[in-house]
């Protein structure tokens, strides 16, 4: 139950911010070729006598970088579903009250 108060607290103050900014934030992530240094492959043995160690070499690896990208939002639906999670919100807390106090008087501080 207060799992789902978190969530909805959350998502109250993400719509909040996107009203007050005038537009939303959506995380687009990207991949990058970096060059660093790789583990290197074992080489052939000659008979008799041990593998020898692999060297590392360099080589590309796809690194993923992530970043917020402003997204046009409509406000009206903004202030409707923000209205929505204050109304779900308080029903939540309502909810939750009894289990809290529950735990606060079976677990004093």
């Amino acid at each position: 139950m207060t799992r789902d108060l978190r969530v909805v607290d959350r998502l109250i103050a993400e719509t909040d911010a996107n009203l007050r900014r005038g537009y939303g934030l959506q995380d687009v992530t990207v991949f990058h070729d970096v060059w660093t240094l790789c583990p290197g492959f074992p080489s052939g043995s000659i008979a008799g006598e041990p593998a020898p160690a692999p060297v590392p070499q360099m080589c590309w690896d796809s690194q993923p970088v992530t970043y917020q990208k402003p997204v046009a939002i409509d406000l009206a639906a903004e202030n409707a579903k923000l209205s929505g999670l204050l109304t779900k919100r308080k029903e939540l807390a309502a909810a939750a009250a009894p289990m809290i106090a529950q735990c606060q008087a079976q677990y004093p501080e």
